[in-house]
């Protein structure tokens, strides 16, 4: 009994947790369900709090410099305190959604390069360090969402790269701390006067912002510009509109604007 109490106040032989995603496919705005299994230990566990977490590699500058950290948000509780007795198993189902705002995992069908997302389980016991348990998730775009890059690859945009970046877009309403850059080569028309365009989605229950950041080719004697250029997709609307025609109008609209063509 003293060895047990000693390994339990040294956080040695304690629960262990698995998480069980019954798909790990979803959208923003929509649920993940599964089930959380508590398995008990060498010794009685006073459990606190089993909570559940979405974590995102987020690019963070401060001064100078730049960093990448391992952000977590939409922190959820799914269980209060309660005694884990040794060896036993404890079942949790939970549904945890997904913020309208969660960045894209998923483009065209493929893993989006740059952006991953893991919902995190973390079991809070009294006197120990738990480890937690992290399962990746695959956010893919809503319809609007695939409409708007499906436009983009039909003017003949190509996907580069994706990053989270923490901060908040000047006029733009945000629920998480951080929003995620989609970065495309442009085609032919565009390539004389932009080097990139870079993508935001802001999505909401019924629309969504979307941002797009121009990147100007700089010459031999002139530093290179963006161009910022914005506009809200009605979700029940959306198709009622040629995106091929209004986004080739957007981008040449924002580089007259600022000289880029």
């Amino acid at each position: 009994m003293v060895f047990k109490k000693i390994r339990k106040a040294m956080g040695i032989g304690g629960p262990s947790i698995e998480t069980t995603l019954h798909d790990p496919n979803t959208t923003p705005g929509g649920v993940i369900t599964g089930e959380i299994a508590i398995i008990g230990g060498q010794h009685d566990s006073d459990i606190k709090a089993v909570n559940l977490a979405l974590r995102t590699k987020v690019e963070i500058e401060s001064g100078d410099n730049e960093y990448t950290t391992n952000l977590e948000y939409s922190k959820l509780q799914v269980a209060g305190a309660f005694e884990l007795d040794d060896g036993a198993r404890y079942s949790i189902p939970f549904q945890f959604p997904i913020p309208w705002e969660a960045p894209l995992t998923h483009m065209y069908g493929h893993p989006l390069h740059g952006t991953t997302v893991g919902l995190a389980t973390d079991l809070e016991v009294a006197g120990a360090l738990d480890p937690g348990d992290l399962d990746p998730i695959a956010i893919h775009p809503l319809p609007a969402q695939e409409r708007i890059l499906a436009a983009f690859s039909n003017l003949g945009f190509q996907f580069r790269n994706a990053d989270c970046e923490k901060g908040r877009i000047w006029g733009v309403h945000q629920e998480l701390p951080f929003y995620q850059e989609i970065e495309f080569y442009p085609p032919s028309r565009y390539a004389r006067g932009i080097k990139q365009l870079e993508v935001t989605f802001v999505s909401y229950p019924q629309s969504m912002e979307v941002v797009l950041e121009l990147d100007k080719r700089g010459g031999a004697f002139t530093e290179g510009q963006d161009a910022f250029s914005r506009f809200t997709v009605d979700y029940a609307t959306v198709e009622n509109t040629n995106w091929e025609q209004e986004l080739d109008g957007f981008l040449q609209a924002a580089g007259r604007r600022r000289g880029f063509f």
